[in-house]
């Protein structure tokens, strides 16, 4: 009879500790806008492969690409509310939850895509991060969406003036909107998976967008003309719910953290890989590209100036702070 009951409580302690096993593993869901085999998505398919490795298999992440879980607005609050766990999306959109995020959205602030590394993985961009955590939101790492350029279907662009007038979707922020004002064009505040299909019917003339997000989400099909304006870079932010966050032990948050640092250095390579093909790959899909001559990229930077001036100077402590990092990375 004792044996019996001994072997009764081993069996129940082994189910309890298998139970215990069980209710730690977790599936997340990862929401980004770019379609599959966009190198974001790439970075996200990597990121779930190393939480997968460095969590023992305790850890699943299942990617949503293209959007279909709805825009980047949308997104962020369903993170907050803790029903989607993580997401990647341009870090100047975090504007809305902290004004300070808006400098990743100045036009021309980086040179080139290394020295934006050094600024977003250093205590500048861990610190941007941080000021997340009261709005519910974990920043984990930065990969990137690249510099952007502008598309239309009316007209090439090769002087600034050829702008005016252009009606163009941007990222739903006040920075954006103000230079294409600037511009003399006429600003569509636009959820990402709203834009071919507005780019399609004509309800809108153009766009701005790294190459890589132009040819993935085939732009081409639905505009002519690229002009080459190079005039914003955009660092992504991988960011995670707060609210799930808090219910994740050490071992976990690490293993996120760690999968994130490895995956956004992985995305960018994919990315920068990707860009030397990309501009030919459009032209063989049949859009007309354009340069802006010096004189011309110059007068572009003098038109956006009043704009940066204008938006620093509510986030001057941010600016400077920033300003200085780039000022020793270029010295």
């Amino acid at each position: 009879m004792k044996r019996l009951m001994l072997k009764t409580l081993v069996a129940a302690a082994a189910l309890a500790v298998a139970g215990v096993a069980a209710a730690q593993e977790r599936t997340f869901k990862f929401a980004l806008q770019n379609p599959k085999g966009h190198p974001l998505e790439v970075g996200a398919v990597k990121f779930a492969e190393l939480v997968a490795a460095k969590s023992g298999g305790k850890i699943k992440v299942n990617v949503f690409a293209g959007g279909v879980l709805g825009g980047d607005q949308a997104n962020v609050s369903a993170l907050q509310g803790g029903t989607l766990e993580i997401m990647m999306l341009n870090s100047g959109i975090l504007a809305s939850q902290v004004k300070d995020f808006e400098v990743y959205d100045f036009p021309f602030m980086f040179a080139n895509g290394q020295e934006a590394d050094a600024v977003v993985d250093g205590p500048f961009g861990q610190k941007m991060h941080a000021k997340l955590a009261d709005k519910g939101i974990v920043g984990l790492a930065y990969t990137e969406l690249g510099f952007r350029n502008i598309t239309n279907s009316k007209r090439a662009i090769v002087k600034v003036e050829d702008i005016a007038g252009l009606k163009l979707r941007v990222i739903p922020n006040a920075i954006n909107v103000d230079w294409v004002k600037a511009l003399g064009a006429n600003p569509t505040p636009m959820a990402f998976p709203e834009v071919y299909a507005a780019l399609e019917q004509k309800a809108i003339d153009g766009q701005e967008n790294p190459l890589n997000v132009i040819l993935a989400n085939k732009f081409a099909e639905v505009q002519k003309h690229l002009a080459l304006t190079n005039h914003q870079y955009n660092p992504q932010s991988i960011i995670f719910s707060k609210k799930v966050w808090d219910s994740l032990g050490d071992a976990d948050r690490k293993a996120l953290q760690d999968a994130a640092a490895e995956a956004s250095k992985f995305q960018r390579k994919v990315s920068r890989d990707a860009s030397a093909t990309t501009l030919a790959d459009l032209k063989k899909a049949g859009m007309q590209v354009s340069e802006l001559s010096a004189a011309e990229q110059n007068e572009l930077r003098a038109k956006l100036k009043p704009v940066i001036d204008k938006h620093g100077a509510a986030i001057a402590g941010t600016v400077a702070e920033l300003q200085a990092e780039l000022a020793k990375l270029r010295k």
